[in-house]
């Protein structure tokens, strides 16, 4: 994801810096290139020759080091950064970035920086609730940086609260999100499915499918790093929201029919990836259904949902693009271009679960894109790679 990028992290003094490293190697391991520079406190809590075993690169923590080549090295680093994320970020550099204080090598650096830049606070409550520390929060959002909000749970310091450093993984997700991908798709309103549904047959048993959302969520991360605003309606999954993404939880395909329908109208591009019920039992027994005591078999009357695609295709508004999945196991190609004509989409994503790499909850995919002119076969790839492609097809027929 981030091969041929450059990444600065800063770390300051607090004991989420061991986390740091953590992120450093996850940097690493999407093939970024990763420069680091440590605050003279965060130097008591982790050491240089951590990052530099990790990242393969001398770490900075004096602006006057005399043991480099001659550059104005916090120029330098701010100039070669395509992304800047400090992480654990102190109330004490919060408050100097948002005042303008410039007296050691971070400090110095981030003002020099034109690049994206990611703050990841971390400390004690009460000092992120500190009405000061807000303030000082809300005058860097203003200047364009990007917080990566605290998470809350128990401190390092005793407390339970809001204070926690956001997990290495949302924070990688949202440095992904800044740098990664060209912002071709801003302006557009973005709406994705994603996640399979719950049907409730009583208050313990529901019918559902093997969707992961892994694909509608990849869908939903790429297009916000491409630069688009993208709402997310997802069904139950184990997966984390994708940075940048407004996501909607629904659990039935009623659900999902209300939230998707009702958002039609303001999105410029529809993409349904979720894997939502086709039929629902048609009653739901308030309680448990207990076994017959003769031993005899159970029926199961179902009845069809609303389908979501259909109305879409036959309310879509000028000018915007409906993109549906197919997920077969048998003469796929022709069943997916049967769905694309009877529900008036514009391309529809078309994969065989019997192939090996294609099926549920898996991290890769082998699609074919089908729109009314055109097959594109896809190879196996990442469903990040294969949701990139997707929307660069999505793109190109707009």
């Amino acid at each position: 994801m981030l091969k041929g990028k450059n990444i600065l992290l800063g770390v300051t003094g607090g004991i989420a810096a061991y986390k740091a490293a953590d992120i450093c190697s996850r940097l690493v391991r999407l093939h970024a290139n990763v420069d680091v520079i440590m605050t003279e406190h965060a130097l008591n809590f982790i050491t240089p020759n951590t990052f530099e075993a990790l990242c393969h690169n001398r770490v900075v923590t004096d602006t006057f080091d005399r043991s480099h080549p001659f550059e104005v090295e916090h120029i330098a680093l701010a100039d070669k950064a395509d992304c800047v994320i400090i992480a654990p970020a102190t109330a004490n550099i919060i408050g100097k970035l948002a005042n303008g204080i410039a007296d050691d090598m971070l400090s110095t650096t981030l003002l020099a920086c034109r690049c994206p830049r990611l703050i990841a606070p971390a400390m004690n409550t009460h000092m992120w609730q500190n009405p000061i520390v807000k303030d000082n929060v809300a005058k860097l959002v203003h200047y364009g940086f990007t917080m990566i909000s605290p998470e809350s749970g128990h401190l390092a310091c005793g407390y339970e609260g809001s204070g926690k450093l956001a997990s290495p993984e949302t924070i990688v997700d949202w440095i992904v999100n800044s740098c990664a991908r060209a912002k071709d798709m801003t302006g557009l309103n973005v709406l994705v499915s994603a996640g399979p549904t719950c049907e409730d047959l009583d208050p313990v048993r529901f019918i559902t499918n093997r969707s992961s959302g892994k694909m509608g969520y990849s869908i939903a991360s790429a297009a916000a790093c491409r630069g688009a605003d993208v709402t997310l309606v997802s069904g139950p999954t184990e997966l984390s929201a994708p940075a940048g993404v407004s996501v909607v939880p629904i659990r039935s395909a009623e659900d999902m029919f209300r939230e998707i329908t009702g958002r039609q109208n303001d999105a410029d591009i529809i993409i349904k990836a979720a894997a939502v019920a086709d039929y629902r039992p048609a009653s739901v027994s308030d309680n448990k259904i207990k076994k017959k005591d003769d031993g005899s078999d159970l029926s199961l009357s179902l009845e069809r949902t609303r389908d979501i695609l259909q109305y879409l295709g036959e309310h879509k508004k000028e000018g915007q693009f409906l993109c549906g999945f197919s997920m077969e196991t048998e003469n796929m190609l022709e069943n997916s271009r049967k769905k694309l004509e009877k529900k008036h989409l514009d391309l529809i994503a078309a994969n065989n679960v019997k192939v090996s790499g294609a099926g549920f909850q898996g991290d890769t995919n082998v699609l074919t894109l089908i729109s009314g002119k055109s097959e594109t076969e896809l190879p196996l790839m990442s469903k990040w790679d294969a949701a990139n492609r997707l929307l660069d097809e999505i793109l190109k027929l707009r």
